[in-house]
């Protein structure tokens, strides 16, 4: 056996597979007992191997595990076939003595005085190594699936831990309106409902997108990715503006219509610290970061409040209000505008008031300063126009 060749693929494997050679080694002992049991096992028998991979040497034993008179099944209890039924709580579940499965105790005790039930008797077995060619095909196909099994249990870890953060990948291709996105190790897909309307994405170009999903499936592991969701927005302003990332600014709601707009509103936890002018950036430099990478998607930074009027006032902006009138009981609002300031605060077909009504979770009434109700939109972003702007 070529020592050096065989550390060396454990090596490539543990980096390209992300399987520990531990596993690796586990993986190798596994198949080397399914191989030996092929060729030179019995019915029941359990065989485990060990394999040493700085010196290339093995060994095999097989395991009895103790068991005593009451353990066992009488022929009485056979002949019923009592063992199909389940077995209450408290009752042991009997079982069926095979000498190459189990050893009784009073034999154990012989081999190890202090043997209880349920403990397991080693026995060395004969090294051997001219394993047949089926025995060997067994090895092979225990080691290629055990792998397959570590290396989808390693990739399921590491994405797993990942949920909830952007990630970064090279679109591999695009079908059924689906972007498949390499990640190194797996492929995620950005699905087309997930996408920022509108964006274009090409072969071979990088993107970033937020991993809000990360599913096992017998089939192995699915990875769902999303520019779309609010969450992707609040995680680039984590990552763009420090004062989120520290925790001095908070981002307590965001109401986003993908590609389009989005309105977020941040409060700060630390006096003296201004929430919106630290989000925007000294000439809206970190703003504009963020636009970017939304492909333009207009973003309105808003001064979060516990008082419901001022809260709705900063929602609708940049239209200016002249008075709100907050029920609490109903959660209905009422805002009072000049008319000059209608179509800002109503917004293209409702879309200013929708996401105020969103953003607060309040039912919103837009009426002119003659008490007319121009537009009523509700906390789930229902939007009725009674006056065209």
């Amino acid at each position: 056996m070529d020592l050096k060749a065989l550390q060396a693929a454990l090596q490539q494997l543990e980096t390209e597979k992300g399987v520990s050679k531990d596993k690796i080694i586990k993986t190798i002992e596994d198949a080397l007992s399914a191989a030996y049991k092929k060729d030179f096992g019995k019915k029941g028998q359990i065989v485990h191997a060990k394999f040493n991979p700085e010196t290339g040497e093995m060994s095999f034993a097989q395991i009895k595990y103790v068991v005593d008179e009451s353990m066992l099944k009488t022929e009485e209890d056979a002949s019923d076939e009592i063992e199909e039924e389940e077995v209450k709580e408290g009752e042991i579940k009997k079982i069926r003595f095979n000498p190459e499965h189990h050893i009784m105790l009073e034999e154990a005790r012989k081999i190890k005085k202090n043997a209880q039930t349920g403990d397991e008797i080693i026995f060395p077995l004969e090294t051997k190594d001219n394993f047949g060619m089926i025995a060997a095909q067994t090895a092979k196909q225990v080691i290629i699936q055990r792998i397959r099994e570590a290396e989808k249990e390693s990739i399921y870890g590491e994405f797993k831990n990942r949920q909830g953060e952007i990630i970064s990948g090279i679109v591999q291709r695009m079908e059924g309106g689906n972007v498949f996105v390499d990640l190194g190790r797996a492929t995620a897909i950005l699905p087309h409902d997930e996408q920022i309307r509108g964006e274009r994405y090409r072969i071979g170009e990088r993107t970033r997108a937020l991993l809000f999903l990360v599913e096992e499936t017998h089939r192995g592991i699915n990875l769902f990715l999303s520019r779309s969701h609010p969450k992707f927005i609040a995680k680039l302003f984590e990552m763009e503006i420090p004062e989120i990332a520290s925790g001095a600014v908070e981002i307590k709601n965001i109401a986003r219509e993908p590609g389009s707009r989005s309105k977020i509103a941040v409060v700060s936890k630390q006096e003296g610290i201004d929430p919106v002018g630290s989000c925007v950036g000294q000439k809206g430099v970190r703003i504009s970061t963020i636009i970017s990478e939304l492909g333009g998607e207009k973003i309105d930074i808003i001064e979060w409040s516990n008082n419901p009027e001022d809260l709705i006032g900063n929602a609708l902006s940049p239209a200016k209000i002249i008075e709100v009138k907050a029920n609490d009981k109903t959660r209905e609002a009422e805002v009072i505008v000049d008319e000059d300031q209608l179509s800002l605060a109503i917004g293209k077909m409702g879309q200013n008031v929708r996401l105020a009504a969103k953003i607060t979770g309040w039912k919103i009434d837009i009426k002119s300063r003659a008490g007319e109700v121009v537009a009523q939109a509700s906390e789930e972003g229902e939007v009725t126009e009674t006056k065209k702007e």
